[in-house]
């Protein structure tokens, strides 16, 4: 049975994607670190403000001292900066250069993919 092209692009993306995952540039993530990473990236995307409180209130996400674990154990890796807010008590999330440097990364996967078929 033939692959759609469709299906043939994207898995030359996820090979393109690996190959880039060994490239000395950020610590790995966990599953739960690559959840939150997504939800942050979205909101940023979608230009909305995301607040460290706000993610610990989405229970599906885990406890609020695991959030907040996870949050400092990205922070540390260098994949996301605490931003102040008006609020003192309030910290915003924000992506960090090189978070937002392999995202570009992974969009240059998807463009190559593409053009390889």
């Amino acid at each position: 049975m033939k692959n759609s092209l469709s299906a043939d692009i994207y898995l030359r993306f996820l090979q393109l994607a690996e190959s880039i995952r060994g490239l000395p540039a950020l610590p790995m993530l966990d599953p739960l670190e690559e959840r939150l990473l997504k939800q942050i990236a979205n909101a940023g995307t979608r230009q909305q403000r995301l607040c460290v409180r706000d993610l610990m209130a989405q229970r599906e996400m885990g406890s609020p001292a695991t959030i907040h674990a996870r949050l400092k154990s990205m922070r540390q890796k260098g994949w996301i900066l605490l931003a102040d807010t008006e609020d003192a008590r309030r910290k915003q999330i924000e992506l960090s250069e090189a978070a937002h440097a392999h995202f570009e990364k992974l969009s240059a996967c998807i463009v190559q993919a593409a053009e390889e078929h």
